[in-house]
C-alpha cells in the first residue's frame, strides 16, 4: 500500500475524527489501521503551546504535545464508543505520562473530543475502564486542539519499519493483542 495523502482539517462528508494520545503514536496508528470503519489513520501532535511543532520539540517535553494519532471513521461502520474500548485495550490509562519505557507528558493519555457527544461518550467509557482496571484512570478529555500533522518519516511507521528493534519489541506483541482481542473488529487483510 502506497502512502496516504494527508487527512484534512475536516472529516470526509460523513465522516466523523477521533484525536487520542496512548503512548507511541507509532502504537496506536498500527493498531488502527487494523480496525473495520476506519478510514484513515495519522500520527501527530496536539495540545501543546508551540505552532508546528517538530518531533525533537515535541520529544524534549517542553512544548505540552501529545503524540497522537487522528483517526477518520465512518460511525456507520464503528461507533466513537468501539474506538474507544479498543484504545482503552491497547494502552495503559493509569499511568501518568508513561506507556512502558516511554517517559514523558508527550507520552500521556488523553482523548481530544470534537464535539459534546464525543465527551459525553469518553467520560463514560472512561467510568467502565475504571471499573474494569479496578484502578484509577489519569486519561484526560480535553476539547478538540491544534493538531498538526507529524512528520512523513512517522506516518504509517510500522508498516514500513517491521523488522526496526522498537517494532519487533513493542508495536508487534500490541498488534497481536489487538488482534486476538477483537478479532471480529478486525478489518480484512486486503483492506488494509
Amino acid at each position: 500500500m502506497s502512502i496516504r495523502k494527508p487527512l484534512g482539517s475536516q472529516p470526509t462528508s460523513g465522516h466523523e475524527f477521533a484525536t487520542l494520545g496512548g503512548g507511541c503514536f507509532w502504537c496506536l496508528e498500527a493498531v488502527f489501521e487494523e480496525l473495520e470503519g476506519v478510514v484513515d489513520v495519522e500520527s501527530g501532535y496536539s495540545g501543546g503551546s508551540v505552532a508546528n511543532p517538530g518531533y525533537r520539540q515535541v520529544c524534549e517535553g517542553n512544548t505540552g504535545h501529545a503524540e497522537v494519532v487522528r483517526i477518520e471513521f465512518d460511525p456507520a461502520r464503528i461507533s466513537y464508543r468501539e474506538i474507544l474500548e479498543v484504545f482503552f485495550a491497547i494502552h495503559d490509562p493509569t499511568t501518568p505520562n508513561r506507556q512502558g519505557n516511554d517517559i514523558g507528558t508527550q507520552y500521556r493519555s488523553v482523548i481530544f473530543t470534537h464535539n459534546d457527544e464525543q465527551q459525553r461518550t469518553a467520560l463514560e467509557v472512561i467510568g467502565e475502564a475504571r471499573a474494569a482496571w479496578g484502578r484509577d484512570i489519569v486519561t484526560q478529555v480535553l476539547p478538540a486542539a491544534p493538531y498538526y500533522r507529524a512528520e512523513q518519516y512517522h506516518q504509517e511507521y510500522f508498516r514500513q519499519n517491521p523488522s526496526q528493534g522498537y517494532c519487533m519489541a513493542v508495536i508487534g506483541p500490541k498488534l497481536e493483542k489487538f488482534r486476538k482481542t477483537f478479532a471480529r473488529r478486525r478489518r480484512a487483510p486486503a483492506e488494509q
